[in-house]
């Protein structure tokens, strides 16, 4: 029965929170010791004892419980250990055979436990671990594909006041990043329980996760208030067309490049792969185009001081300006922070992937024999 019920207790979908419960259910069962050390005491302090080990050991694992870490990490197991240090221990007061009794509820639990572990780590496996490496990484991307897009997408409302993209899936995809902060601490305390496995060691940095997790959910908010931009409703501003175009450039590059960063980072995270030197260059792209984006609205500002209803009229476009330039700052951190990941969790250095592809390059040339006088040239033709 113990067996039976252990594993329908146990088992989960991922390896790490199946292990967990396990290990948990196990080492919950220390509860026999209490009768143990209460054996001692002779038959009239016997219930005594118990009931103060009882107390006592409840009210600690109880409070226990309240401690964010140790609900986080420990939360089932306390429980159970509570109820089954309650259960043997008092029921060992009238049990002759107590010990007997707690070696038999000890290996079925540890049979229905292995039962589960078994085929969870071994039939088939899901890793939750990996779960939450491809999140973050699919987080990124979605950001990415939004920021690509949101450049052109704003300045033809911009302009024209209506869009004429139809498809604006891209532009819904990073609401799913707002919202993922407790399925990410959830996996990552799971993930803590599993094995080596693959590309993730026992060590693996899952922390370092959180950690680029959160500097997108920030970026996302970034973009949940640019979304409220992209209505039909804007006013048309009557700026010059060489400084309307000028903003334009830059918002747009600034909007594209930190998008193209966010995606190499993604596919970095994906492959495991340390960062490439084409992140560096978005970012300083997005950076360059930041500082023009300053000095256009400086100049601006200096030179329309006096006209107040043309700063009440580009105080929006003020606001989108700014929020970009926030989206590069929390782009250039999300970067630092992948660094950090790939350091901690040694990620493949993304040379080997460029002299791979360089090979195949080489495969492609032709070799030509020359004549000549006194030694024979060869004339190598490289297809690029």
């Amino acid at each position: 029965m113990w067996a039976i019920f252990t594993v329908v207790v146990v088992f989960e979908f991922s390896v790490g929170a199946t292990l967990g419960k396990g290990v948990n259910r196990i080492c919950a069962t220390l509860g026999v010791g209490a009768h143990r050390i209460a054996c001692y005491s002779g038959r009239d302090g016997e219930p005594i004892v118990i009931a103060a080990f009882v107390f006592i050991v409840a009210v600690m694992v109880t409070f226990a419980r309240f401690f964010p870490k140790m609900k986080a990490r420990y939360d089932y197991g306390l429980l159970i250990f509570i109820l089954t240090f309650c259960l043997i221990s008092v029921s060992g007061y009238r049990e002759d055979e107590v010990i007997r009794m707690a070696h038999e509820r000890l290996s079925t639990i540890a049979i229905g436990s292995c039962t589960s572990l078994v085929i969870c780590i071994f039939i088939c496996p899901v890793w939750i671990g990996e779960d939450l490496h491809y999140q973050v990484a699919n987080n990124l991307e979605k950001l990415g594909k939004y920021l690509e897009g949101y450049g052109d997408e704003y300045f033809k409302i911009f302009q024209s006041g209506q869009s004429n993209n139809n498809d604006k899936s891209f532009l819904q995809g990073y609401k799913s990043v707002l919202n993922s902060k407790n399925s990410e601490e959830t996996m990552a305390n799971l993930a803590k329980w599993e094995p080596g496995h693959g590309r993730f060691k026992f060590y693996h940095p899952w922390k370092q996760y959180l950690k680029v997790g959160t500097l997108a959910r920030e970026c996302a908010y970034k973009l949940e208030a640019l979304s409220s931009y992209l209505n039909s409703d804007q006013k048309q501003i009557p700026w010059p067309a060489e400084i309307q175009s000028e903003f334009r450039e830059s918002s747009t590059m600034i909007s594209s490049e930190t998008g193209k960063a966010l995606k190499a980072l993604s596919s970095a995270i994906k492959t495991t792969t340390a960062q490439s030197s084409s992140v560096n260059s978005h970012i300083s792209n997005s950076k360059a185009a930041a500082e023009t984006l300053k000095s256009l609205f400086k100049t601006l500002v200096s030179t329309e001081e006096a006209d107040a209803d043309l700063l009440e009229t580009i105080m929006p476009v003020a606001t989108v300006a700014s929020l970009l330039l926030d989206v590069v700052t929390c782009t250039e951190k999300i970067a630092a922070s992948f660094n950090d990941l790939a350091s901690q969790a040694n990620f493949q250095s993304s040379a080997n992937n460029m002299i791979r592809e360089n090979s195949r390059l080489f495969h492609r040339s032709t070799v030509q024999p020359v004549s000549g006088n006194d030694l024979q040239l060869h004339a190598i033709t490289i297809v690029e």
